[in-house]
Formats: structure tokens, sequence, C-alpha cells
């Protein structure tokens, strides 16, 4: 088809690719009145020109800036989780039959939708991408020193607090094991990873959240949150029995190993947690839970409390709780 059919559209389905889109356009009865490929250039002047109907995408790279220029548009534009799209997928994988599929999903009463970035919010997703590479390749530069070291009898213990405190010692006083080419190689290595230290608590995890969930109202309370970070257990239930398993894994990866992070934080580094309102929940946890069982658990609970902040955008009073641990004053 090279011209937009005039049967009115009432459901559109865009499969998003690099340079070309595929498009498929279902009217009222579900019967499909557009098949199209158009290029990157092509997509907005010609759903200008189509009247407001819904439009179902996956949630995936451009996807969110293509969904603010539709809604500008007067179209209902809405992005899907790609895995939820999938059971609707009829016949082969082609990129028609995935627009097809993307057009049935969106029409569902029961599918969840993701709330649509702003550019503010895709500015602060970027950033955690960079950082989180950075933090990848620090990890990466130290178990390579480590390594080097290894190899000429030289052990270091494991974490990056061991390393920093004995490598200027290593390095000045092991020359009879290190070559001067090695020890100019494992200064250069210690020169990376000094760059790429990046700290991981507070602002870092505030400004993820708003750039992964924005203003939390996706989410109707804390518990939802906790268990779209995949911070709950699995349920693996039949009939009456009830049965948990380890934590589901699912959402946003990054956020969720921020939460765990702060929470051995927490664990490990503050001891006032009366000052936090965390006393009573934490001495309780521990005497019923594994110690890596309690950070997760905690992870969970600081996320809620986190979700309930940005939420209801009022401050925190400590001495009160609901089932986040605390509740907004």
């Amino acid at each position: 088809m090279s011209q937009i059919p005039n049967t009115a559209i009432a459901v559109i389905g865009i499969d998003i690719g690099k340079n070309s889109f595929h498009v498929v356009g279902h009217d009222a009865r579900g019967a499909i009145v557009l098949r199209q490929k158009w290029s990157r250039g092509q997509v907005e002047a010609r759903l200008a020109n189509i009247p407001p109907c819904l439009v179902g995408m996956e949630a995936c790279v451009g996807a969110h800036h293509l969904s603010r220029k539709l809604a500008s548009l007067g179209h209902d534009a809405r992005l899907m989780p790609a895995k939820y799209v999938r059971p609707y997928s009829k016949g082969q994988k082609n990129d028609f039959n995935d627009a097809e599929a993307i057009a049935e999903a969106v029409q569902r009463p029961t599918m969840k939708f993701v709330a649509t970035k702003t550019a503010e919010q895709l500015d602060l997703q970027a950033l955690h991408r960079v950082r989180e590479r950075l933090v990848g390749q620090r990890t990466g530069v130290i178990n390579q020193i480590r390594a080097f070291l290894l190899e000429r009898g030289i052990a270091v213990r494991q974490g990056l607090r061991s390393l920093r405190s004995e490598l200027p010692g290593i390095l000045a006083t092991r020359t009879d094991v290190l070559a001067p080419r090695m020890l100019r190689i494992i200064e250069e290595l210690a020169g990376d990873w000094r760059l790429m230290t990046v700290p991981g608590i507070g602002p870092i995890i505030s400004s993820a959240m708003v750039a992964a969930i924005g203003t939390g109202d996706v989410f109707s309370k804390g518990r939802d949150f906790g268990a779209w970070l995949g911070l709950v257990p699995k349920q693996i239930s039949t009939g009456d029995r009830t049965i948990l398993g380890k934590i589901s894994r699912r959402g946003n990866r990054y956020l969720r190993v921020l939460f765990v992070q702060a929470a051995w934080v927490v664990l490990v580094r503050i001891k006032d947690w009366e000052r936090y309102g965390l006393k009573s929940w934490i001495e309780a946890a521990k005497r019923r839970l594994h110690h890596n069982v309690l950070a997760i658990a905690l992870a969970n609970k600081l996320a809620r409390i986190a979700w309930a902040v940005l939420a209801k955008g009022r401050a925190f009073e400590l001495t009160r709780t609901d089932d986040a641990g605390v509740r907004p004053a």
C-alpha cells in the first residue's frame, strides 16, 4: 500500500526498527486496513494525517521519544514490555507479524503499560547507564590487577578497599618479583581504576528512581514497586499450597542492584538504626533471617520507603509505620 486508506483506523501497532518502521492498522471491528513499511522520516508526517487513534509500541530504544511526539499529535500512544506482546504473535516471526501482535496486545484491557519517559528522565537514565559501564570497567581493572599480582605470588584480599590500601606498599617493596615493565602496567591500571571510582549511594539511587519511574504514579503502592524491581519471592503455588522461592529478579536490574547495595550499607556501616526508624525492624529480622536474606528484605523495604516519598512528594516521619515501614508526614 502506498497511501493510507480512507477506512477509519482505530488502532495502530508499530514495530520500531533502526531505519524503518512496520505499521499495521485495525478498524473498529478489528480488520486490518493498514499494512505498510515506513522510513523513520515518514512516521511523524504520516501519523499527523491520521485522525487520533490508539497507537501501541514496544518499550524499546526510541519508543519514548516517538510516544511523546504522537501524544502531541493527539494520538493515545501506549508502550508495552516486549515480553507481554509475544503471546499475541501469530505465524512466523517477521516485522509485519510483530506489528500486528502489538496492535492486538495494546487493546487488551488487562495489559500492563510502561509510562512514557520525559526527556529529563532519559537524560538521567543515560547518566546511569554510563555509570554502570564505568563501574563494570572498574571491577574488571581491579580483578586484572589482582590476577597479575597473583601470577607473581602476591595475594591481595578480595575487595576494593584491600587493594587500595595494599597496592602502594606492594609497588614500593616487591621489586624482587615485579619487573619495571609490570610495575608500569599495574600503575597505569591503578590510574584507570581511580578515575572510574563512582559513588553509588544517596543521590545516585534518587536520580535512578526518577529516571526509571518518574513520579512513581504507575504503581498504586510501594509493594507493587518492590515487586516490579524483582525484590519479592517467586510464587510457585498450586491448589491450597503457597510456595515461595527466590526473588523474581524482574524489572529494572540496575535499580535493584543499587537498593541491595544500599541495604548492605545500612546493615554494615550504619549502627544508629534508631535514628532512621529501622532499629526494631532490623533487630527482629536479624533473629530469624540469614544475613543475605535480610539484605534483600531490607532492600525491598528501602525501595518501598523511597517510593512512598517520591509518589507522595512529602517529607518523612520516622515514628509511625505502615506496610512500607514508615509513613510520610
